[in-house]
C-alpha cells in the first residue's frame, strides 16, 4: 500500500519578548552594580587627545503615557569634530572611537554624554548632512531599538539644508531631533528629550527604519 504524502508541520510563530531588566546586566553591568568587564563601555566618549568641542549631550525618555523611562539603555554613533567616522569606509577614517553607551540614571531618568560636537558628513549620495548624532534606544516594551537622530539648535542653515531632516514631510515633527544649546557655568550642554509616544503627533520623537 502507498503512503499518503505527510502534510506541511504547522508551527505557532515563537512569542516575542522585551530586553526586561537584564539590558544593563549584559550590556552596562557597571551601571547595574556587577563588576564584569575589564573595561567597561561608558557615555564618555572624550579623553585628552580628542579633539574638538567638548560638550554634553542630556536628556530623559517618555513613554506613551508620558512616564519617565528610568530603564531606557541608549548608545550613540558620531563622527568627529572634521566630519569623518572611525570606520574603514570612510574616506579618511577618524582615530577618535565616536561611540558611547549609557543607561538613563535609575533615579532621575537623565540621560547624560560627554562627547564633542560633529562635524559636517558626506552622505552616500555626496549631499552634505548637517552636524549629527545618531542615536538608538533599548528598554522594556521596545522589541527592536529605535533608531534616531541628534541635530544642534545653533546649526540652523546646516539643518536646513540636511537631506534626512528635509525627508520628514511634516516639519513641525523635525524640532523633535533638535538639541537645544545652553551653557552651564562655561561649559556647553545640548539637551533632547526623547519621546517614544507623544501626546499629539508633532511631539512624538522621529524614528527612523534603519
Amino acid at each position: 500500500m502507498s503512503q499518503q504524502p505527510s502534510l506541511p508541520l504547522q508551527l505557532n510563530e515563537t512569542a516575542s519578548q522585551t530586553g526586561g531588566p537584564y539590558v544593563h546586566i549584559g550590556l552596562a553591568p557597571e551601571q547595574a552594580g556587577f563588576a564584569i568587564f575589564e573595561k567597561n563601555f561608558g557615555n564618555g566618549l572624550v579623553d585628552k587627545k580628542s579633539k574638538g568641542e567638548r560638550i554634553t549631550l542630556e536628556g530623559r525618555v517618555f513613554d506613551g503615557s508620558g512616564t519617565l523611562m528610568r530603564d531606557v539603555l541608549i548608545e550613540i554613533w558620531q563622527a568627529d569634530a572634521k566630519g569623518h567616522y572611525a570606520h574603514p569606509a570612510d574616506p579618511k577614517p577618524s582615530a577618535w572611537r565616536g561611540w558611547g553607551r549609557t543607561g538613563a540614571d535609575f533615579q532621575t531618568g537623565l540621560y547624560r554624554f560627554e562627547t564633542i560636537k560633529p562635524g559636517r558628513v558626506v552622505g552616500p549620495d555626496g549631499q552634505l548632512q548637517a552636524p549629527h548624532i545618531a542615536m538608538i534606544l533599548f528598554a522594556r516594551g521596545i522589541n527592536l531599538g529605535l533608531h534616531t537622530r541628534v541635530y544642534f539648535s545653533d546649526e540652523t542653515k546646516a539643518n536646513a539644508e540636511d537631506p534626512v531632516l528635509a525627508g520628514i514631510e511634516w516639519a513641525a515633527r523635525r524640532q523633535t531631533l533638535v538639541a537645544e544649546r545652553e551653557e552651564r557655568d562655561g561649559a556647553v550642554v545640548y539637551r533632547l528629550d526623547i519621546r517614544v509616544q507623544g501626546p499629539t503627533p508633532a511631539e512624538e520623537t522621529v524614528f527612523f527604519d534603519v
